[in-house]
């Protein structure tokens, strides 16, 4: 008999060998190239050396769709509309797989039965155990009408689904590790509801965590192919049954929590860490229970960017914050650029534009710098885009060297290909006011693979009057009446035009650095500036 395509989990029971709570996934199905193709007509026939726009727009939606759950739209953009509906339900759930991530990469190519294969990346996260990461290809066949389906077949999914071998998943049943705070208060999911799915990572690195598999079992006979990820590290006799310390502070994390309310429900994230040695206070997400948007989330950041375009523009010596640089309501470089609500200041200094955050001057400076340089400033001196150890999973940004002057001019003000999430800016600015980088840490013990330069003291000091001048005169006034001589940066990404724009705030404080972004909160301070204004009213001017 078949498996039903809507298999979940059973309920958990007892370990047996140390093993149990089975989920089975997949259907048994027999594999046909669904649509016609145009003949005569391949996926490159178009006069140029790249595949059609047409399909890699589809393989694009596609992935989109299934990433958010749509999975009926995403089943409608394949040549099997039901069987993939049910087997995408039935990978999902089976598996327990939360918020997938899936990113269309590397080259598309043309394959011996006429499709475009067009690659991506799957990160899967399952759970309370972890992420699951492999890579895949999407086939693409042109149909009669010109359009473009993906060619459904189950190995898109996994390249090892098929109709003889599915996946299960099995969880290892332990101890619930006891997780604290800096100072060894117990944080529970219940109390610390953003903490709830990170306990468990939290605790692994001593062995206390959670431990799985998902095995590659034959259909026929239930038996274990192979293994094709596994999650949790076996216990330390020396740390087995002992609390695992944290860097967080229980009254930053209970304020953190509570500060995301005024998100309005919105999607949003909030980091906190300590500017001295990048020990992160407060992590928290709204919703608690999804995905961790602070540290693993991909965003464009806006104009929060701007303090690396502006240390890259100090270091070279290519403005100064008293220099005149004009700021129009347009700036055309390929498309239209603007600034929020159309606004302009003309005759503004590059401080003016700072506190303002005027995109047209920004981008007006592109030629000051050279087309890799931002990244490379990002990276030498931010610790963007290398590799981050803190103790659980952590996106650790991009920012690639512009395609062509459009996207570098998106690039100046923090869109384009430019990615962050909250961690990232939090220790930017933490960085640009102390002159030095930290690797952020959420636990203790683990390496420091980054290498990075001091910023100049001068640009420092620079960066700080231009962050404190925006609170005191410019788009962040909204925090200018708390205690304390804060400095902030507002920020506004596009995201699409069927969606608002995500709204950012970055602020320091003492030795703290805060980063909050709200998405489609449409501007920064209206609607990620009341969370940074609960979040500082609540806590003490500086940790202990």
């Amino acid at each position: 008999m078949p498996d039903s395509p809507y298999s979940t989990p059973p309920p958990r029971r007892g370990p047996r060998n140390g093993v149990r709570a089975v989920a089975a996934v997949g259907v048994v199905l027999a594999i046909a190239a669904g649509g016609s193709y145009a003949a005569g007509f391949g996926p490159f026939a178009r006069g140029d050396d790249g595949p059609d726009p047409a399909a890699m727009k589809q393989a694009r939606a596609f992935l989109a769709d299934w990433a958010a759950g749509r999975l009926p739209s995403a089943a409608g953009r394949t040549t099997r509309p039901g069987t993939a509906q049910e087997v995408l339900q039935s990978f999902t759930a089976g598996l327990d797989i939360g918020e997938p991530r899936l990113t269309a990469a590397g080259e598309a190519k043309e394959a011996e039965d006429g499709t475009l294969g067009v690659p991506f990346t799957a990160k899967m996260p399952i759970k309370g155990l972890g992420t699951w990461s492999y890579e895949s290809r999407l086939p693409l066949r042109e149909q009669e009408d010109g359009g473009w389906k993906v060619d459904w077949r189950l190995s898109l999914v996994h390249p090892r689904l098929s109709d003889t071998e599915k996946f299960r998943l099995e969880r290892e049943e332990t101890t619930p590790p006891n997780v604290t705070d800096r100072d060894g208060t117990s944080l529970s999911g219940g109390e610390y509801p953003s903490l709830a799915p990170l306990l468990g990572r939290l605790a692994g690195s001593s062995g206390g965590g959670p431990r799985g598999a998902v095995e590659l079992i034959d259909r026929a006979t239930g038996e274990t192919v192979r293994t094709e990820a596994s999650f949790g590290m076996r216990p330390d006799p020396a740390t087995d049954g002992k609390p695992v310390r944290t860097t967080l502070d229980a009254t930053w994390q209970s304020a953190a929590e509570r500060a995301l309310t005024e998100a309005d429900g919105k999607n949003a994230a909030l980091v906190a860490l300590r500017i001295d040695n990048g020990e992160v206070l407060a992590l928290a997400n709204s919703p608690a229970t999804g995905f961790n948007r602070a540290a693993s989330g991909t965003y464009a950041p806006g104009s929060t960017w701007k303090i690396v375009t502006s240390s890259a523009l100090l270091l070279k010596g290519a403005v100064q914050p008293d220099d005149v640089v004009d700021c129009p309501k347009y700036l055309t470089v390929g498309k239209e650029f603007h600034n929020v609500e159309t606004s302009e200041y003309p005759g503004a200094t590059f401080r003016k534009d700072f506190t303002e955050s005027c995109n047209t001057a920004f981008i007006s400076l592109r030629g000051k710098l050279d087309d890799g340089e931002l990244g490379k400033v990002a990276r030498t001196y931010f610790g963007v885009g290398q590799e981050w150890h803190i103790g659980i999973p952590t996106y650790d940004g991009s920012v690639p060297v512009p395609k062509d002057e459009t996207e570098k001019a998106a690039s100046m003000i923090g869109q384009g290909r430019v990615q962050a999430n909250p961690l990232i800016m939090a220790s930017v600015t933490a960085t640009a006011v102390s002159g030095e980088f930290h690797q952020p840490s959420v636990t203790a013990g683990h390496p420091d693979e980054t290498r990075t330069e001091p910023l100049p003291d001068e640009v420092a000091t620079q960066l700080r009057e231009l962050m404190r001048a925006t609170v005191t005169d410019g788009t962040a006034h909204a925090l200018a009446g708390l205690p304390g001589e804060i400095g902030a940066k507002t920020g506004t990404a596009e995201v699409s035009d069927d969606q608002d724009n995500n709204g950012w705030l970055v602020a320091h404080r003492g030795n703290v650095a805060v980063a909050v972004v709200v998405e489609e909160g449409v501007t920064g301070g209206g609607s990620a500036g009341p969370v940074v204004h609960s979040l500082l009213s609540a806590v003490p001017e500086d940790p202990s």
